[in-house]
């Protein structure tokens, strides 16, 4: 699928917040320096898919058909996982008014707007998600993102940066992998220049790998793991491939 591993941009930039997984590795929980905004990363839900337009809206992000999420649920779980809110309190207009006598017999009234906080909350919200899989043999093997995004509404709280690191933990420990890698359109820096900052080098350009009336080449970048000690799976191509070339 050509489109598989369009990401979007803007997802974000590293701020100040730190965050635990689980012993079991099926939680994640983010604590931002605030102290008052918590965040889970939890294995994705098929009722998900019900859930994540407000994501998936963004003209980046690629959405699939049913049996693509099927796939990538069923054989790595552990690598589609969703960034979940605690919820949005719901805010309430009311408004006051304000009299006041003057010297003269006269009155002067005034009215100001507030906003009071009820009770009534929404359920938790999706922030962003991150669908991935392992595959590749021998020294080629490999955790693939095909897709990362984050709501346009939660960016620039650090939480690509989070998902990424999440990935790469059990891309490490759990695959054992000699890398991660994705494909980024050659046209998008804000997200090539994000990508690098999380250590992510562009390995080769891949011609024409994106069709259809955007068409357009990609690189294909990759950061390398514990496993690669000499880094080999990142020393940069010298020259460009076509999507046919792809070994995976």
């Amino acid at each position: 699928n050509r489109k598989e591993g369009q990401v979007s941009s803007n997802i974000g930039s590293v701020e100040d917040l730190f965050y635990h997984r689980s012993k079991d590795c099926t939680k994640t929980t983010l604590y931002y320096s605030t102290l008052t905004t918590m965040t889970s990363i939890r294995p994705f839900e098929m009722s998900d898919l019900f859930k994540f337009n407000n994501i998936n809206l963004d003209n980046l992000t690629e959405t699939f058909n049913m049996p693509f999420y099927l796939a990538y649920q069923s054989r790595w779980p552990e690598s589609f996982v969703v960034a979940e809110g605690p919820g949005t309190t719901l805010g309430q207009q009311s408004h006051t008014s304000t009299t006041i006598s003057s010297g003269g017999g006269s009155t002067i009234s005034s009215t100001s707007s507030i906003h009071s906080i009820p009770n009534a909350s929404t359920g938790p919200s999706l922030m962003g998600y991150m669908l991935a899989k392992a595959e590749g043999a021998g020294n080629l093997w490999h955790s693939h993102v095909s897709a990362v995004t984050v709501c346009p509404t939660y960016r620039r709280l650090g939480l690509a940066k989070v998902l990424m690191d999440d990935l790469e933990t059990y891309s490490s420990q759990v695959y054992n992998a000699y890398f991660c890698d994705l494909f980024v359109r050659s046209s998008n820096a804000l997200a090539i220049y994000m990508y690098q900052k999380f250590g992510y080098v562009k390995y080769r350009r891949v011609l024409g790998y994106y069709s259809g009336e955007d068409a357009e080449d990609a690189w294909d970048m990759r950061k390398a793991l514990k496993r690669d000690v000499n880094k080999k799976s990142v020393v940069p191509l010298d020259h460009p491939i076509y999507p046919e070339d792809l070994e995976w």
